[in-house]
């Protein structure tokens, strides 16, 4: 068997409650397009993504909100270039209403310049907006361990 040379991640699923609701969402804070949907009722589901690159699935499948206290999915991050395209998107959050983790942007960690915002979506999947540079304004919230790692 032999090893594939360039593997990537492909696309995220992610289910979710009220797909009308998170497909807005999405949409807004990620300006993904729709690729894809299914409308028929008990299999309705969203492709997002940017041009033909399917990056996120949307299946509406579930009930409650996000377990993070249960094994499986950690958070889901998304890196920009810049910390200015990261404070762009938390000024749409805020008026979205999102719930923050920290207060705006932080790094990764103690002296780390990588950063960004840590949130959650309408049904409490963490998620991350982050630069590789620009963060390192704020101090890290986290002592002796990564940001994104205990929130």
């Amino acid at each position: 068997m032999s090893k594939a040379e360039n593997l990537q991640t492909g696309h995220i699923g992610l289910n979710v409650t009220d797909l009308d609701r998170s497909l807005a969402f999405y949409r807004e804070v990620f300006d993904f397009e729709v690729l894809g949907e299914g409308k028929e009722e008990g299999r309705r589901y969203a492709f997002l993504g940017r041009g033909s690159r399917l990056l996120v699935t949307l299946w509406q499948q579930s009930e409650g909100t996000f377990p993070a206290g249960l094994p499986g999915l950690h958070h889901l991050s998304f890196q920009v270039d810049t910390v200015e395209e990261v404070r762009a998107t938390e000024a749409v959050l805020r008026t979205l209403g999102a719930e923050f983790a920290y207060d705006g942007v932080v790094p990764h960690g103690e002296g780390a310049s990588s950063g960004g915002i840590f949130f959650t979506d309408p049904d409490g999947i963490r998620l991350e907006i982050y630069a590789p540079t620009g963060a390192d304004a704020a101090a890290a919230p986290t002592t002796g361990a990564p940001t994104c790692g205990f929130f």
